[in-house]
């Protein structure tokens, strides 16, 4: 997860996380902005003028973008928590904390369950998951937006996701700022839901209905939706399982549907026309590119085709119009004006708006501040995402004003949008917003913005409010919280005072919760700890050594010990050794990856394996790391959970400790795992039996 690439412009990406690319984690890329993990490039088609459109995502397999502009993606976790996800422009998807340095588990606060903690919906900055579904394996996606199904097909998001056996589809619609995203089964072959393990329940993945393996998706130009289908008993783990190597090509069209794939003549503006309103994206963009080269002679049935029924259609014909200047950004603008008067839909003012920000219309500024009082929210959102990269002049920042005063206290992608938009001009718009208002009064847009702009400038305020014992308990709690987020020295200073001041132990516990969790984050610097009251206790650090298997395995072959009958009772009380670095059903500590339904994901060769040779598949994100510390010069063995100042390892028995890069002597990847093999466990052939047994058949 992570890149550096230089683009045909000469500028420069860096895009770090806390599992590759760790050297550049947290470093600004040239355009003056970080980026983690994950990420979706706009470029040209010559890869000049890249723009980052949306970061710091686990393992996106693909995103999709539609003829409105608006991107969907679909997304892996680390149990349970896959999601398809709207992107929104520039936004940061959650996965590494801010600085690109720790895991979400890392950050994980107590109380927060796995979607909170992966997708940080807690924290400011974060963008809205979208449809969290549980554990699987999200592959391709794709948006049917015309072709050979019948019309009520148009506007349908289709993501595969093998574990399950089945393609997702979905029917955004605008919902305030953001979508609504209802999950359907469009095509399956488990429609019991019987899954081999997906979500960590169901029966044997031997069973034929769990084969079906939706790997990708697409629309074709004749129309119809075709699905690639890998068909394998196993998902993931860098294997496959189905010695045929078989594999489907499947074609979704209406009953009686004879597939042509028709013949454009691209030298007509009719062939031209036809190409554009094309089901598939590559023949969209042969009309796209063609009408654009004919200027003025497009504009005429450009215009014809921005009135087409079909909102997908007539975008198409809205982007080119606003790259053709002149008479076509007129008839553009009369189509807005148009839009205006009569209502109009947000979805066509949100494509206009677009269009002209690609084509950098001179009249941006005052489009944005018309639009900014627009009666959706949808449409205000876009009007955010523009003003991001500009500079914080009177103008710019009375706009970002305008749209905070129409946050409705509730709707989180609104709330993301506007903190987009004020990126690098925090203070001021803080300034402007709060401009001859007590904090006292403020309302509960105001108090949410402030949150999401993390300044400092905001510090003494945000104290006022939580020590003001007239104003309700959460919402002092809330200008709590804001001043966690903020990395300046007076916000640890200010969160000191709360908690050693506060009269109310609710304020003053969660204060030094703050004040102690930040201490390894970002207020190390400032040591706040040693302000509170009674001190803060530092932790001793002990030395944490995993032994190496000594000599070859004293146990059978893998095929040998499968022909034993395993049992599932004693299964249980064996396996009862794993949890202290594995989590089993309600059981457990995250050391390790979660073994819930380990066993009915994977073969049971894959699971008695993974027993008996822990090192020979090392799962990603629990490559062990040897460190040693000058002080007492210790050794510790674990998975590095946050690489920087300090570094945080978990070890064996859930162990966590802090080290200060200063201590930090020498810092080797582990070539072994950190499991301990059957042998060193002690187990028997018969052992590891029951285990696999146990694994395969646990409905836990």
């Amino acid at each position: 997860m992570g890149a550096q690439f230089t683009d045909r412009s000469n500028k420069t990406f860096r895009i770090g996380s806390p599992y590759s690319m760790r050297q550049i984690a947290g470093h600004k890329s040239d355009d003056g902005h970080v980026y983690l993990g994950g990420f979706s490039v706009r470029m040209n088609p010559d890869g000049s003028h890249c723009e980052i459109i949306g970061h710091n995502y686990r393992n996106s397999y693909e995103q999709i973008i539609t003829s409105l502009g608006d991107l969907f993606q679909n997304d892996n976790d680390d149990p349970p928590a896959c999601r398809t996800s709207w992107v929104m422009e520039y936004g940061n998807a959650g996965f590494a904390s801010n600085d690109g340095l720790r895991s979400w588990g890392a950050d994980r606060r107590p109380g927060q369950d796995t979607p909170t903690a992966e997708w940080r919906q807690d924290d400011p900055g974060s963008m809205p998951p979208g449809d969290v579904y549980g554990g699987g394996a999200p592959t391709g996606i794709t948006f049917y937006e015309n072709g050979a199904l019948p019309e009520k097909y148009n506007g349908l998001l289709l993501s595969c996701e093998s574990a399950k056996n089945v393609i997702f589809g979905y029917r955004p619609e605008l919902q305030e700022a953001g979508f609504k995203m209802e999950r359907t089964e469009f095509m399956t072959s488990n429609p019991e839901r019987k899954w081999a393990g997906a979500d960590f329940k169901g029966r044997s993945n031997r069973d034929i209905n769990t084969w079906f393996r939706p790997a990708d998706v697409t629309v074709g130009p004749d129309g119809a939706i075709y699905v690639a289908d890998w068909f394998d008993p196993r998902v993931g783990g860098h294997g496959t399982s189905d010695r045929t190597l078989s594999g489907t090509i499947y074609r979704v069209a209406p009953k009686g549907f004879k597939p042509v794939v028709p013949k454009l003549n691209l030298n007509t503006q009719t062939g031209q026309i036809a190409a554009l309103r094309s089901p598939a994206i590559n023949t969209r963009y042969l009309g796209f590119s063609r009408l654009k080269e004919a200027g003025e002679e497009s504009i005429v049935p450009l215009v014809q085709l921005a009135k087409d029924s079909n909102p997908y259609v007539a975008a198409r014909a809205i982007w080119i119009l606003a790259q053709l200047g002149g008479t076509a950004e007129r008839a553009l603008s009369m189509l807005l004006e148009a839009e205006f008067k009569g209502g109009g839909t947000p979805q066509t003012r949100i494509v206009a708006f677009r269009a002209f920000r690609r084509a950098n219309h001179p009249g941006m500024m005052d489009l944005a501040r018309r639009l900014a009082v627009d009666p959706s929210p949808a449409v205000r959102r876009e009007v955010a995402f523009y003003l991001r990269n500009e500079e914080a002049n009177p103008s710019v920042v009375s706009i970002l004003v305008e749209l905070a005063k129409r946050y409705d206290g509730k709707d989180r992608t609104y709330l993301e949008a506007f903190g987009t938009g004020a990126t690098g001009k925090e203070a001021a718009v803080y300034a402007a917003l709060v401009k001859d208002t007590k904090s006292s009064d403020w309302n509960q847009a105001t108090a949410g913005a402030v949150w999401r702009l993390m300044t400092a400038a905001a510090i003494p305020a945000l104290q006022e409010r939580v020590f003001n014992r007239k104003l309700p308990v959460a919402d002092r709690s809330q200008a709590l919280e804001s001043i966690a987020f903020v990395r300046s020295g007076s916000a640890p200073n200010a969160m000191v005072d709360i908690a050693n001041f506060a009269q109310e132990k609710e304020l003053a516990d969660r204060a030094a919760f703050w004040v102690k969790w930040n201490s390894d984050r970002w207020w190390k610097s400032y040591k706040p700890g040693d302000k509170l009251k009674g001190g803060n206790a530092k932790q001793k650090l002990v030395s944490v050594v995993i032994p190496e298997e000594q000599g070859p395995s004293k146990l059978p072959p893998v095929a040998e010990i499968l022909k034993l009958k395993g049992d599932v009772t004693r299964g249980k009380a064996v396996a009862g050794r794993c949890i202290s670095c594995h989590v089993i059903g309600d059981l457990g500590l995250d050391v390790g990856p979660n073994l819930t339904g380990f066993g009915k994901r994977f073969p049971a060769d894959v699971v008695a394996r993974a027993i008996v040779e822990p090192s020979a598949e090392i799962s990603l994100g629990f490559e062990g790391q040897h460190l040693r510390t000058h002080k007492d010069e210790l050794d510790i063995m674990g998975v590095v959970l946050a690489d920087g100042d300090p570094v945080i390892i978990r070890s064996m028995g859930g162990i966590t400790q802090s080290i200060p890069a200063s201590d930090l002597k020498s810092r080797q990847p582990m070539k072994r795992s950190l499991m301990l093999s059957a042998d060193q466990l002690g187990l028997t052939a018969q052992d590891v039996a029951d285990v696999v047994e146990y694994l395969r058949s646990s409905e836990e």
